[in-house]
């Protein structure tokens, strides 16, 4: 009945939706690359390369959740050479993501939508003998198709923010039948864990095994993607002086970091700023914002993908998409978006990772075992406002030496936390040689 119930709701939920992103689809393009993929229409090529056993198919929702994914499918391929590794994703950035950065998939495909009709029909093109999910990407009617296969389902790297624990915990009853099908979860904290054993997963199935994410940001630092970056941008931070990125800001971020960017011209007058939208459909929006603020001196990424070389330009902002990453290694100082409005954060371990203080506002709930790490080695910077984020950043920039000290304490604690990867590569392995018996009832 509860299930039932949960395609009652879904089905209503997607009449009202389908308007929206039918009118989002015909006027910007979004979703039309993904959408037949997604309801099961993907041509035969996409899954002719599905060759060998075991059949491990991981999900991983967007460009976040395939940074994480991306060390366990490589340390999967080190276990099991021989096996067919398939990759999904649920956006079409994830997918780009996916494509371009997982080398050791031997297919990736787009998750199918959560009808089921659908959802058989794409398991029975995949065929999978164990399914990993990446965080608490928790589909019912998918899972529990796998269920009936008999198909293993593993949660990897699983994390579970604040917003989204208080929407479970008010159908605890409906999540708890959801959970009792997954066979082994493996957490990023024991927050994580207590969150999950509270909506009813039972504890003998839930691991402690930390996050995959510092492996993937360790593995992705390279001199080479600063220099391919710095040369497109036609910056080099040490000849023109300090850079402030700020990073995956919201609406209302961009006039408090645009103010801030303007008080510290007063004093660094050689400053740059770089400032990357979380969605880069607002880039136009940002541009005009900035103009408003009197930075008339800027440059879109957009612009130089079109051949356009910077030169004097003081600000650039970034309206394209997967840049964010690489763009971070040219900074000084970091503000991370999301944070200054109520967001719950952003990914602060992706400057991090390049070695990079990074300033953020009170609202981290999606974030907060990062940004504990990152203050721990002096290398976060909580700011209330734009007051106090112009006077952490004004402070860094002035002391390059105190800068530098804890830029690298930053870098060295994403490099010292490795090793979450093989745990839950190894909680898959696992979960294969559970599937060649039958399941307790």
């Amino acid at each position: 009945m509860l299930f039932f119930l949960y395609n009652v709701v879904l089905g209503a939920a997607a009449l009202v939706a389908l308007p929206y992103y039918g009118l989002k689809m015909a006027l910007t393009g979004k979703y039309r690359r993904s959408l037949g993929a997604k309801l099961g229409r993907a041509p035969a090529a996409a899954y002719e390369g599905m060759k060998g056993r075991p059949r491990i198919w991981i999900h991983a929702v967007s460009v976040g959740e395939v940074t994480a994914a991306a060390p366990i499918v490589a340390a999967l391929r080190e276990l099991r050479p021989e096996a067919c590794i398939v990759l999904s994703t649920s956006t079409e950035t994830g997918q780009d993501m996916a494509r371009s950065l997982v080398r050791d998939a031997t297919a990736i495909i787009y998750y199918p939508l959560d009808i089921p009709a659908v959802v058989e029909k794409v398991l029975d093109r995949v065929r999978p003998d164990v399914f990993a999910m990446t965080e608490t990407e928790i589909w019912p009617n998918f899972l529990r198709a796998c269920h009936r296969r008999g198909v293993r389902i593993v949660m990897i790297n699983g994390r579970i923010s604040p917003r989204s624990f208080r929407r479970y915990r008010r159908t605890r009853r409906f999540w708890e039948r959801v959970l009792a099908l997954v066979d082994r979860v493996g957490v990023i904290s024991a927050v994580d864990g207590e969150r999950l054993l509270s909506l009813g997963l039972p504890p003998e199935r839930m691991e402690i095994l930390g996050n995959a994410k510092y492996d993937g940001l360790a593995a992705k630092v390279s001199p080479g993607l600063r220099e391919e970056i710095a040369r497109r941008l036609n910056l080099s931070p040490r000849d023109e002086g300090p850079v402030f990125v700020a990073g995956s800001t919201h609406e209302g971020e961009e006039t408090v970091v645009l103010e801030v960017y303007r008080e510290l011209l007063r004093d660094i007058p050689a400053l740059k700023l770089i400032l990357i939208p979380r969605h880069v459909e607002r880039g136009a929006a940002v541009r005009e914002l900035c103009r408003r603020h009197g930075c008339t001196d800027l440059i879109t990424l957009r612009e130089i993908a079109s051949g356009k070389e910077r030169t004097t330009e003081r600000v650039i902002v970034v309206d394209v998409i997967g840049e964010l990453f690489k763009i971070y290694s040219l900074a000084t100082v970091v503000f991370c978006g999301g944070s200054l409005v109520p967001r719950g954060g952003q990914n602060i371990l992706e400057p991090a990772a390049w070695g990079k203080v990074v300033c953020y506002g009170p609202s981290m709930e999606d974030f907060l075992d990062e940004k504990e790490l990152l203050e721990k080695v002096g290398a976060g910077a909580p700011v209330a406002d734009g007051r106090e984020l112009l006077a952490a950043v004004r402070g860094l920039v002035a002391r390059p030496d105190v800068l530098a000290a804890r830029g690298e304490a930053a870098r060295a604690a994403v490099v010292a936390n490795q090793g979450a990867s093989r745990r839950h590569a190894a909680l898959i392995m696992g979960a294969l040689d559970d599937a060649s018996s039958p399941r307790p009832r």
